[in-house]
């Protein structure tokens, strides 16, 4: 097959200006790049990745070939295309368009394959596409795009859930195979809920990720997630934020403590993020809120 280029290395065949890049980040299994084209003609190499290309601009029509005759689509926000790995191709448009590209790891969807499906990603197509009317690929892009210039608490577990959530509806709406899902078996066992309840109360103030948290109970992600959904009645990292400003509302009742050392230990990124996010649960912020004990 030969060597398979990565979401870097991808400007050697579509040149472009950058616009956004997530490859400085802490992300595994997705990459979100945002560039700016000229009308172009190119030859797509054989991609590590699965890409999911977002279009933002004006409408543009859009040709793809592999081997046989060219089809073209029109372009434009609300439509994306997707292009397999592994597979060469070449496209082209008539005008020039920005995008975002959203990168989905072949190890993460052969992941989500098995844990949702109990099928290995082998025995799945997916094929290119180039016009699929969606709004879920655009609103995964706005998402990444926040996360990666927001720096908010709980982004880590925030960008697993989207990728996971990304691979699903990739395998779903653009696969060629049926698969079976298992149904859904609920809530935590009690065994279950107090591992995680232990787990989460020792590790509040680091950096905890999905995979942290779903491999303290012996699930997959996917399933953790629907179970602490059903649990909690919210996803993970909507419970993560809430209870880390619950910890900094302890704290600051503490006169002693800087909100300097609260936002540490409380394991936000710093004060102003906790502050931030204290306001819009307490409707004050934390030096309003100490002031009431005073």
């Amino acid at each position: 097959m030969g060597r398979l280029v990565p979401p870097d290395d991808i400007p050697r065949w579509i040149p472009g200006k950058l616009t956004l890049d997530s490859s400085g980040s802490r992300w595994r299994g997705v990459t979100l790049k945002g560039y700016e084209y000229a009308d172009l003609h190119v030859a797509i190499p054989s991609m590590r990745d699965y890409m999911i290309v977002v279009y933002e601009g004006e409408a543009a029509r859009m040709g793809r070939r592999c081997g046989g005759p060219w089809e073209y689509h029109r372009v434009e926000p609300g439509v994306v295309s997707l292009l397999t790995r592994a597979e060469q191709s070449e496209w082209a448009w008539s005008r020039p368009i920005s995008v975002s590209h959203i990168y989905l790891s072949h190890d993460a969807i052969t992941k989500v394959a098995g844990d949702i499906y109990d099928r290995n990603i082998a025995d799945v197509e997916v094929g290119d596409k180039v016009r699929a009317v969606d709004d879920f690929f655009p609103w995964v892009s706005r998402r990444l795009r926040q996360e990666l210039s927001g720096g908010e608490v709980g982004g880590r577990v925030m960008v697993e859930t989207l990728l996971t959530q990304a691979c699903v509806h990739v395998l779903r709406s653009f696969a060629h195979t049926e698969f079976r899902e298992p149904r859904s078996s609920g809530t935590f066992t009690p065994a279950q809920r107090r591992i995680l309840t232990e787990y989460l109360a020792e590790n509040l103030g680091g950096d905890v990720s999905l995979t942290d948290m779903a491999g303290a109970v012996g699930l997959s992600v996917f399933h953790f997630s629907r179970k602490f959904r059903a649990e909690f009645g919210c996803p993970p990292h909507q419970w993560l934020v809430r209870e880390r400003i619950k910890r900094a509302s302890e704290l600051i009742k503490r006169q002693c403590l800087p909100l300097k050392e609260v936002a540490y230990e409380a394991g936000f990124a710093d004060q102003s993020h906790m502050t931030r996010l204290f306001r819009r649960l307490y409707r004050m912020t934390p030096a309003e809120y100490r002031r009431t004990f005073d």
